[in-house]
């Protein structure tokens, strides 16, 4: 019993571990006998329970039917996914995505409205949650950045103690950077990792002076996150999120150098590949939009089902983990247990090779990085909020851990250094270095390092690390735009791009530029405002000083124009009728003496005289308030050009100059 653990005493002791698993299970189903499902239903901390184990529970709920169980774990998450994306349409379309593009956008200087309104604020959360739930392999990380962004612009707008303080554009971008790197480091339990995430992601510059700001803000988001774990009773202290345990004295051997450079230029070239996949899916995806992709709630119901399909435990699933969650997979692949050997030497590595050993351990993983490389692109591109960084981190860490089994398969004693000792090789650390060049390289940043060595709570590999991620950076930039600048590029977002060539230096922005522009200037003519209006849709129109001399002034809007030459025109019309109806007036009055006199010898008339002349001079100015137009474009429509050629300013000038001394008369 203590020197020799057999087989027959592993086999019991698994026996037992199975036992005790299912009283579990049937405890569970005793305390939910009213019906009612218990799921982690708040993106606030989404590693303290498994954020997509509502099906999975489900599927162990229903062991006595395989038929119930492929229920359970198909249209589940089928429902989960159609409610959030149908309640993400209907309440604000801006919470799809990952959201950290959107920010880089918002950072340049752009301003996209109603991206951080409150509305957006409802979708993103909810529609969060549902996605999450359904157990489609996304990330949180963008929306985390996108929600405290939003959180940060509505304190901002609301709360006055901060109105005083970011009311000028400079404020306000530093509290939106600060509210990034919150975003990241509530994701992860890593300030610095998020402070500097933030910065390589969303800023061209970053001010000094906000340095502390954002890393106080992150050790806030942080703190609190891991808080929630020790209240509801899941971790006895505040610890790294995925601790691992490697070996500090020896972790690796120089030789294995070589191995760890491998791992970055694969991993450089595996990013590139994600990101020209995921564009290339959505290319597809739009040009059949008239097909059944374009039914909103029909095409990802179709993704989903086929996905979890295909994951089912009791069918493909069980060749590739699919039972596990993502949070045990990145435990799992970081252990320090060996998997090469087919068995393990305590129940716990045990439990491990039972999700990763069917057949063997290569197939297995190879097929989960395969499968979750392709579903984890098409899922992001799903009308959902969703991100990145963990799937990628998971298939990353599967990736490293292969290419660790694989090393530790051909050297079983370890490496032999130069005083002749064994370095026996490590698989976590290979999968710990795997994750953070795949994440890398997606994402185009050095800070995913930090993340990475804040998650695991250990820097014995930061050497490793940080010579694959720097690799894979640098083979992933020259093949693909980053995954946040391919989606800018795939939304046409108003985004300005690095320059990486010397000779794109030497462009002029005159070589850029239109040089066919509709202007307006001081002295142009109706003719000109006329024609401008009538042939072009432009909304706004340069205003410059003149046409020799082309110095701006300003610009003007095209409802503007249009409200200034009516204003103007109905003003003139207002005076000309005026001006015509006194006319009329004294030219009646001989006409009027005459038939007096008439009258008085040839007796009354009845007014008809009179009367007649009263109507047509009714009658005529009723005609000139009529061709005065309306406030439209169409000014012509009212009248010919030539009746009303005394109406018409002479030039932009004297138009404004006519405004301004009717608006002055009013106001005396």
């Amino acid at each position: 019993v203590y020197g020799r653990f057999t087989n027959e005493l592993q086999a019991f002791a698994r026996d037992q571990t199975n036992q005790i698993r299912k009283n579990r299970v049937n405890e569970v189903d005793d305390d939910d006998d009213d019906g009612e499902i218990h799921i982690q239903t708040t993106p606030i901390s989404p590693y303290s329970r498994d954020y997509c184990a509502t099906h999975r529970l489900a599927y162990q709920s229903a062991k006595h039917s395989a038929f119930l169980q492929y229920l359970a774990w198909v249209f589940l998450p089928m429902l989960f996914l159609t409610f959030g994306v149908g309640f993400v349409k209907l309440v604000s379309v801006h919470a799809i995505g990952s959201g950290i593009p959107e920010m880089k956008t918002i950072m340049r200087g752009y301003a996209l409205h109603h991206y951080l309104s409150f509305k957006a604020l409802i979708a993103k959360s909810v529609g969060l949650i549902a996605a999450a739930g359904s157990g489609m392999p996304i990330g949180k990380e963008g929306p985390f950045v996108h929600i405290a962004s939003i959180v940060a612009s509505i304190m901002n707008r609301i709360l006055g103690v901060f109105q005083g303080l970011y009311k000028n554009e400079s404020h306000n971008m530093d509290l939106l950077a600060a509210a990034c790197a919150v975003g990241v480091s509530s994701n992860f339990a890593a300030p610095i990792g998020g402070v500097l995430f933030s910065i390589e992601v969303t800023s061209t510059h970053f001010a000094v002076r906000n340095y502390w700001r954002g890393f106080f803000s992150a050790v806030c988001g942080a703190f609190i996150f891991r808080l929630l774990s020790v209240w509801d009773r899941e971790e006895q202290t505040i610890t790294a999120l995925f601790s691992t345990h490697f070996r500090v004295d020896f972790p690796f051997d120089m030789t294995e150098m070589i191995a760890f450079i491998v791992i970055g230029i694969l991993s450089g070239f595996g990013g590139a590949l994600f990101v020209y996949l995921h564009r290339k899916l959505i290319e597809l995806r739009r040009k059949y939009r008239k097909n059944i992709v374009s039914n909103v709630l029909f095409y990802p119901a179709i993704l989903c089902f086929i996905y979890f399909s295909l994951t089912f435990p009791l069918g493909l699933g069980r060749y590739m983990a699919s039972i596990v969650t993502p949070k045990e997979a990145i435990e799992e692949l970081f252990s320090n247990a060996t998997w090469y050997r087919g068995h393990a030497n305590n129940i716990k590595a045990q439990k491990i090779l039972d999700h990763w050993d069917h057949p063997n351990i290569y197939v297995s993983l190879s097929l989960f990085i395969i499968f979750q490389f392709f579903w984890t692109a098409a899922s992001i591109a799903l009308p959902i909020p969703c991100g990145v960084v963990l799937p990628v981190f998971i298939i990353g860490a599967a990736f490293g851990r292969l290419g660790g089994e694989a090393m530790a398969a051909w050297f079983p004693q370890g490496i032999r250094n130069s005083d002749g000792l064994f370095s026996p090789i490590v698989p976590g650390g290979y999968a710990v270095i795997g994750a953070a060049a795949l994440a890398g390289s997606v994402t185009h940043t050095i800070s995913v390092s930090v993340i990475v060595f804040e998650l695991t709570g250990q820097i014995v590999h930061i050497i490793p690390v940080m010579i694959a991620v720097l690799i894979s950076n640098a083979i992933a930039t020259k093949l693909q735009p980053s995954f946040y600048d391919s989606i800018i590029q795939i939304k046409k977002l108003p985004y300005l791009p690095e320059i990486y060539e010397d000779k794109a230096y030497d462009i002029y922005v005159s070589d850029i530029m239109r040089t066919d522009i509709k202007f307006l200037s001081y002295k142009s003519s109706y003719s000109d405002l006329d024609k401008l209006l009538e042939t072009t849709k432009l909304k706004s129109f340069p205003l410059v000083d003149s046409a020799d001399s082309m110095v701006l002034l300003g610009s003007l809007q095209r409802k503007q124009l249009e409200g200034l030459l009516a204003k103007y025109i109905n003003m003139v019309s207002e005076e000309v009728s005026v001006s015509q109806s006194t006319t009329e007036l004294n030219n009646d009055q001989p006409q009027t003496a005459v038939n007096n006199e008439s009258e008085n010898e040839n007796g009354p008339s009845n007014g008809v005289g009179n009367g007649i002349s009263d109507d047509n001079s009714q009658s005529q100015s009723t005609v000139v308030e009529i061709s005065s137009p309306s406030p439209s474009r169409s000014l012509q429509r009212s009248a010919s050009r030539s009746s009303r050629s005394n109406l018409i300013p002479a030039s932009l000038q004297s138009l404004f100059n006519g405004i301004s001394r009717s608006q002055s008369q009013d106001q005396e």
